[in-house]
């Protein structure tokens, strides 16, 4: 078999599957273990896929720049931005991650609702100064300018100094096994300790998010409370987190 036609298969195999095990593939190939592993690094350069220990998940394709994120399923970010708005309740401080999912949700929240939203993001904020009643923390940082999110030691420790009712997570994978995860380790420390200040976590997946890993892990999918996701997306997509004690709610 050659290279060519061996990546075609592994991709073709990992979009029905959902996962590459490396052993079973060489077992079934008749091929070294070497000689897969080989294939999955070079389809990982090409961000085709997402390398794990033992073979490879599905990359997810929602690792690019914010501009470029706005494009991905547009509609399925509004319904969850939806969702979410409407689970806030008056009085409640609220962490709001950055991304389009979230920018989604501050844009749909009530004008009438009096809350605190609590966010690292510019854009989070931007999109709330139109809502009279929302108390806006702004939390500052270095700015990372691939997520327009404030990241680093600062940001670190002003979210120490809060405790918040709910936190909207924005991620670009939700796994089963690998967890949450997103493209930058920042983020990731970030998204750990907005986690740690709130009581709920809820996280914003769109179907592109679902079962697909990136590099850095935030935490396991059971240090969720929940994930909400398109109201189209198949139930055997999300079954295998409702068995991990994620509640699902679909928008």
């Amino acid at each position: 078999m050659l290279t060519r036609q061996r990546k075609q298969f592994i991709l073709q195999r990992l979009h029905s599957g959902g996962e590459i095990v490396a052993k079973t593939l060489s077992e079934e190939w008749g091929l070294s273990e070497d000689t897969i592993r080989r294939d999955l690094r070079a389809l990982a350069a090409e961000g085709l896929l997402q390398r794990v220990h033992g073979g490879a998940l599905p990359s997810s394709p929602a690792v690019g720049d914010f501009a470029a994120r706005t494009q991905l399923e547009p509609e399925g970010k509004r319904a969850i931005g939806h969702a979410a708005a409407s689970m806030v309740k008056p009085g409640q401080v609220v962490f709001v991650d950055g991304g389009t999912s979230c920018e989604q949700l501050a844009l749909q929240l009530p004008h009438t609702l009096a809350a605190t939203v609590v966010t690292h993001s510019p854009t989070i904020a931007l999109a709330l100064v139109a809502h009279p009643l929302v108390e806006v923390v702004l939390i500052g940082g270095r700015l990372f300018k691939h997520s327009v999110v404030a990241v680093g030691a600062a940001a670190l420790e002003s979210i120490r100094h809060v405790h918040a009712d709910i936190y909207f997570m924005g991620v670009t994978g939700l796994h089963p096994q690998t967890g949450l995860t997103t493209g930058d380790l920042e983020e990731a420390h970030i998204k750990r300790a907005l986690m740690a200040q709130a009581a709920e976590t809820w996280v914003l997946a769109s179907s592109e998010k679902l079962n697909a890993a990136s590099h850095c892990v935030i935490a396991p999918c059971q240090a969720a409370t929940g994930v909400i996701v398109e109201r189209s997306v198949p139930k055997r997509l999300t079954a295998a987190f409702e068995k991990l004690g994620l509640s699902v709610l679909r928008a």
